[in-house]
């Protein structure tokens, strides 16, 4: 009996994201790897076989060696994966043995998991993936950026998950009634509590009693301020972090996040408290937009096209009950240059959901969007006269977790703050002109990964300069060829130390420091430069076309892809 299937199928590590571990086991994987299910079915003892091509079969009534004959039955008929339950004795071994031989991926399923919540769950999550295939399809390419409800739950679990990297927890979305709607995966043995709760997708009545009895979610509902719930080993429960989702002085819900423990316990994140805020807020306008049966969210749709310019300001500003005239600004982030574009869009849309949490928690007004590898968050509202000393902080944070989850050097760009919502094109475009001069640097992940635009205005200026230079190739100085040449036919370094001793502004000592040789060394390349190119270095002005020339051989060496 068939649960459900999907065209395209999703493959099953990512079917059993957040499953793993909670209910199921996943002992055995054939070699060749994880291949997408198309579908699940019930296999009943009573039932006759039939096929099961690209399904995970759940094996029911019967359990350990008992299974066997149907695990063997699902492989033949072209099972992808096979759920069975190991029974009291434990059978774990013999089955996986067994579905190594027959080439399929063997579930182990925890005791108490029910059948038909299993199910369910892995059927939505099919379905969902259906979904979210077809609409992004469909998509056209320059809207990015639009923020799509695939299911009534994906923007809850991708929230989930970024919020789950954001204070460095397990989280645990649920409404008014502790129905679980959304989790985050986890690689960490959870605890019993998150056990339970995913399970029958509820928190267990025991636990939310004593939650009464301590005072919990009497605070949970009073306001929008995070609570801290001690751990509790002699019930299997470690610690957590709490926040009411509000709209208004309407209780919608709560964000639980519990505490890592990978082998021993893993601290939250510093600022975890206020991410968790700025969660709550997502939360709270994702679950009143399902309530309400509003369609997908557009607000990404719509930063796009006030970036581009392409907006009727006074329409947007009306729509997302923002003052137009009001003062704005723009943080851009971006990360290398990747060539793999399904891996460049995965990190784009990673990086662009931490940047919803911290931006909302600082700005509950904060539009969050993403233009071509690029995410940008605006701001409206906010001082027109100068940068709060508080926005340099989160977006470092921003950028902290960008790293350590993507494993990239992304960097952010925060522009000048601009009079009104027309003025965002110019805002953005600053804040891109950050972006390359932080990519142009020397030095690479050394540099600041967090820059504002006054403090970056000589290497933009000198960065437009060059673009200039790289543009005009007539301007250029036939001496400069003349050492790249003798540099490639002799394997020399006279266009390294050149460039070396005017970055140090000819001090020759701290110049061949930074090249590791002897001064005396460095002298003599000198006088061979000067003698290759035929350049006056004694002259100011031409000292200063050398300089330029061999920066933007400097940069096109580097080649850091950077936007034009």
């Amino acid at each position: 009996m068939t649960a459900g299937t999907g065209a395209r199928g999703i493959p099953l590590d990512q079917l059993l994201e957040g499953i793993e571990g909670a209910l199921v086991e996943l002992p055995q994987v054939p070699a060749g790897g994880r291949r997408p299910v198309l579908g699940v079915a019930i296999l009943d003892p009573d039932d006759e076989f039939g096929d099961h091509h690209g399904e995970l079969v759940l094996v029911i009534g019967v359990r350990g060696r008992e299974s066997l004959p149907f695990l063997r039955a699902a492989a033949r008929n072209g099972a992808v994966a096979v759920a069975v339950k190991p029974g009291p004795s434990g059978a774990v071994a013999e089955l996986a043995e067994a579905a190594t031989e027959a080439g399929v991926a063997l579930l182990a399923v925890r005791h108490g998991v029910r059948w038909d919540q299993l199910g369910a769950l892995l059927r939505e999550r099919l379905e969902a993936a259906e979904l979210h295939a077809e609409v992004h399809h469909e998509l056209p390419p320059g809207l990015v950026g639009a923020r799509v409800s695939d299911s009534p739950g994906e923007e809850l679990f991708a929230l989930a998950e970024a919020t789950a990297l954001v204070t460095g927890g397990i989280v645990d979305i649920e409404d008014t009634g502790n129905r679980v709607l959304a989790y985050s995966r986890s690689d960490d043995a959870v605890d019993e509590l998150r056990r339970l709760s995913i399970l029958g997708w509820q928190g267990p009545e025991t636990y939310m009693r004593m939650l009464r009895e301590w005072g919990v979610l009497d605070r949970l509902r009073d306001g929008e301020h995070v609570v801290r719930v001690d751990a509790r080993p002699e019930l299997g429960i470690r610690a957590r972090l709490a926040v009411g989702i509000r709209a208004g002085s309407r209780y919608l819900g709560t964000i639980w996040v519990q505490q890592r423990f990978s082998p021993a316990v893993v601290p939250f994140a510093e600022r975890a408290e206020e991410a968790l805020v700025g969660a709550a807020r997502l939360a709270a306008a994702e679950i009143l937009r399902r309530r309400t049966g509003a369609g997908p969210a557009s607000g990404g749709a719509q930063l796009v096209e006030l970036l581009t310019g392409r907006a009727n300001t006074d329409l947007v500003a009306g729509r997302l009950g923002l003052d137009p005239a009001a003062g704005a600004l723009v943080v851009g982030f971006a990360g290398p240059v990747e060539s793999d574009a399904p891996a460049r869009a995965l990190h784009r849309d990673q990086v662009r959901a931490v940047v919803s949490v911290y931006a909302t928690a600082y700005h509950r007004s904060a539009l969050v969007g993403a233009l071509e590898d690029r995410v940008y968050a605006v701001l409206s509202g906010v001082p027109e006269s100068r940068i709060e000393p508080a926005l340099p902080v989160w977006v470092r944070d921003v950028v902290d977790v960008a790293r350590e989850r993507t494993g990239l050097s992304w960097r952010a760009g925060i522009g000048s703050p601009v009079s009104g919502l027309a003025a965002l094109p110019g805002a953005r475009a600053e804040a891109d002109r950050v972006l390359d001069a932080l990519a142009r640097a020397p030095g690479g992940a050394a540099v600041a990964a967090v820059a504002t635009i006054s403090e970056l205005r000589a290497e933009m200026l000198l960065g437009e300069v060059v673009d200039v230079l790289a543009g005009r190739p007539e301007l250029r100085h036939p001496g400069v060829a003349a050492l790249l040449e003798h540099d490639r036919r002799r394997g020399g370094e006279l266009v390294a130390s050149l460039l070396a001793y005017l970055d140090a502004l000819g001090d020759v000592r701290s110049a061949a420091a930074s090249l590791h040789v002897h001064p005396n060394t460095l002298r003599h390349r000198l006088r061979r430069a000067t003698a290759v190119s035929g350049m006056a270095l004694d002259d100011p002005r031409e000292r200063l076309s050398c300089h330029l020339q061999l920066v933007l051989v400097s940069r096109e060496t580097r080649s850091p892809g950077r936007r034009r």
